[in-house]
């Protein structure tokens, strides 16, 4: 075969491929398999983000109002006076919060309130309930994913409305005091008279709680309501005035 044209070597090495370097200094290899690692790492908790602040919003809102349909079918079907709480002793109504309503059942246990509800206390105080003739109704909910119930509890302020609806009768309470920052150790919030809220006699009270700041749960976010007036639900359950 002739002999190979210096034009035509030119042509071949232009076209060869590259040449790896075999020799990467171990420095340099190191630094990329830990850029790929951080590029990881990120991405899992950003899914993880999106899974707790999102995804756990849109299951408990659903299973949320599959426990709510099912109260008000209950209550549709019970007896003029029965009062049927094995599912939720009714709903939550605060217009400031802008979250709707919101079920409330016996317990404040994490397996409960992940259903995108708000519950009760049991313990460390036993919550009073509204139909009590004294004592502070107590309640918590999740301020950030599982419904984020109480996320906007910082937009309650002194004088707005809070709203316990059962199946016959409106419960309207009337915010008094806020304490936006206290341990979460701190049960005199939830004591019958509650004193850290300038209380000093017993009366009708409602006591929400959360977590604070936001995205944390380092703290506890407190407001306190009184009863101010109970109305009837009628044949239409046309709803108090502070809910039009």
């Amino acid at each position: 075969m002739a002999a190979r044209t210096q034009q035509q070597e030119e042509q071949t090495d232009e076209s060869a491929p590259p040449v790896r370097n075999r020799d990467r200094h171990p420095v340099a290899t190191a630094i990329s398999v830990f850029g790929e690692l951080l590029i990881t790492a990120g991405l899992v908790l950003g899914l993880f983000v999106v899974y707790s602040l999102w995804w756990t919003n849109v299951l408990a809102d659903r299973e949320a109002k599959k426990q709510s349909h099912s109260v008000r079918d209950h209550w549709a079907d019970e007896e003029p006076g029965a009062l049927d709480t094995k599912d939720g002793i009714g709903f939550l109504h605060v217009p400031a919060m802008k979250n709707g309503e919101v079920l409330i059942k016996k317990g404040t246990d994490t397996k409960i309130l992940n259903d995108g509800v708000a519950g009760y206390y049991t313990d460390p105080v036993k919550s009073a309930l509204p139909w009590d003739k004294q004592g502070n109704f107590t309640l918590a909910a999740h301020r950030d994913g599982h419904g984020a119930k109480f996320h906007n509890i910082d937009k309650v302020k002194t004088g707005d409305a809070v709203v316990f609806e059962t199946k016959d009768t409106w419960y309207v309470y009337k915010v008094f005091k806020e304490l936006p920052e206290t341990s979460k150790y701190n049960v005199k919030v939830l004591q019958p008279v509650p004193k850290e809220a300038g209380v000093k006699k017993p009366g009708r009270y409602i006591t929400l709680t959360t977590c604070t700041p936001v995205y944390t749960s380092r703290y506890r976010y407190i407001v306190w309501g009184e009863l101010v007036r109970t109305e009837k639900v009628d044949k239409d359950r046309t709803v108090p005035a502070e809910l039009r």
